[in-house]
């Protein structure tokens, strides 16, 4: 694989652009080589989910679009980072049990840890700020597989010359 290689989509702040957000991530990442039924694809999914719902719904309209940018360094780092035009930092709110928003940086920066990587949020040129995690690139020798169990009284199906 290549040292580096980068990829990059600019949405509309919508909230169907979150799916597109989370389609296009795992989609570059298997085709770098990142298998898409894992743990890993799966944690990256929701990840991504949260960040693109954040530059969504906590704009307040004055982001029009905002950025995915995906970056692979040396196969060993693994960084994704969303940007929006809105000024304002993300903030840690506290959890009150009749709240049903504010707990998308938490999820992220406990997700992010737990793969042994960081988040970051730093400003942009124009004022914006990007929220961007970094993760080590631990490509899984195998895809997640369901096993299916069958009950002792099944047998299995026959099979056909």
């Amino acid at each position: 694989m290549a040292d580096h290689l980068e990829a990059s989509v600019t949405l509309p702040s919508d909230p169907a652009s979150v799916s597109a957000a989370r389609g296009y991530v795992v989609s570059t990442l298997v085709e770098w080589g990142l298998p898409a039924e894992t743990d890993e694809a799966d944690t990256i999914r929701l990840i991504v989910s949260e960040l693109a719902t954040n530059a969504v719904q906590h704009t307040l309209g004055q982001s029009p679009t905002f950025t995915v940018d995906i970056e692979l360094h040396h196969d060993e780092q693994l960084r994704i980072g969303v940007t929006d035009s809105h000024p304002r930092f993300p903030k840690r709110l506290p959890a009150a049990v009749q709240q049903d928003n504010g707990r998308g940086l938490v999820i992220i920066r406990w997700l992010t840890a737990e793969c042994g990587g960081r988040l970051r949020v730093r400003p942009t040129r124009e004022g914006g700020k990007t929220v961007s995690i970094e993760l080590p690139w631990t490509v899984p020798a195998r895809p997640v597989t369901t096993v299916v169990q069958q009950e002792p009284w099944q047998t299995p199906p026959a099979a056909t010359p």
